[in-house]
């Protein structure tokens, strides 16, 4: 039975180093332009819905390299760490990066396509002055830490102007990856569980399609957007599959 257990830093390959260097870099200007010039830089760079006006198309992929807390880029890049570190040794460098970049990107148009479908089911309750009204002000109601009485006009707000941040899309991708390519492989939860990749897997997609239907109010995180990271991934290994090329580096 394949058994998996990560290397030191120093046998990290290089696009795994570079993303959790950059990463880190992003993560403390983050903190330090906040804190010192009062710039938010998740307001540029965290992926927003085209509908609002802090909205722009590079944000598919700045949005990757920003997180919302410590305990969030702490489990990202320790996951990256842990699995993408044996897929590009396999792949080598191009492959994955491109991997990486594609299941994030993809991540990032699922969580745009649901948020779509959300918002038409609000939109139907709403006058068109209502919505209107959030799609020029909303953002900035936000900024101010208020949001509408209007119960629909809230909800449309937190969905137009709420941004969405991180790498779990890509990292999840990578998970699938990882559990397609070593499907027998050891994973050990909390460090002592030993399950196999290919349950681990399925057992994490399962949860994240329940808590994104489930679509708890107090729940922050974009569970659609990491079953697009897993989407996307699937179907980018199924196109290497069919050229014959999934396991082989470009």
């Amino acid at each position: 039975m394949q058994q998996y257990r990560p290397s030191g830093f120093s046998m990290l390959p290089l696009v795994v180093k570079n993303l959790l260097i950059i990463n880190g870099i992003f993560f403390l200007a983050t903190m330090a332009l906040e804190s010192s010039l009062h710039i938010d830089l998740v307001k540029y760079l965290g992926l927003h819905y085209p509908l609002s006006t802090d909205f722009g198309v590079w944000q598919l992929v700045s949005y990757m390299f920003m997180h919302g807390g410590f305990t969030h880029i702490l489990f990202n890049m320790f996951a990256l760490w842990m699995f993408g570190n044996t897929l590009e040794n396999v792949w080598g460098p191009k492959r994955f990066l491109n991997y990486y970049l594609v299941t994030g990107i993809g991540a990032g148009v699922i969580q745009l396509l649901i948020a779509y479908l959300r918002i038409q089911s609000i939109e139907s309750g709403l006058h068109p002055e209502q919505i209107a009204i959030v799609i020029q002000e909303g953002a900035d109601v936000l900024s101010r830490g208020m949001n509408y009485e209007s119960i629909g006009m809230r909800e449309l707000n937190l969905i137009i102007n709420t941004p969405t941040v991180g790498a779990s899309g890509a990292v999840f991708g990578i998970l699938l990856a990882f559990g397609m390519m070593f499907p027998n492989s050891l994973i050990y939860v909390y460090f002592a569980i030993p399950v196999k990749a290919k349950y681990f897997v399925m057992i994490y997609g399962a949860i994240e399609l329940y808590m994104g239907f489930a679509n708890n109010p107090g729940d922050n995180v974009a569970h659609f957007a990491h079953l697009g990271g897993m989407i996307f991934g699937f179907l980018l290994i199924m196109y290497w599959k069919k050229k014959g090329t999934f396991s082989r580096p470009f």
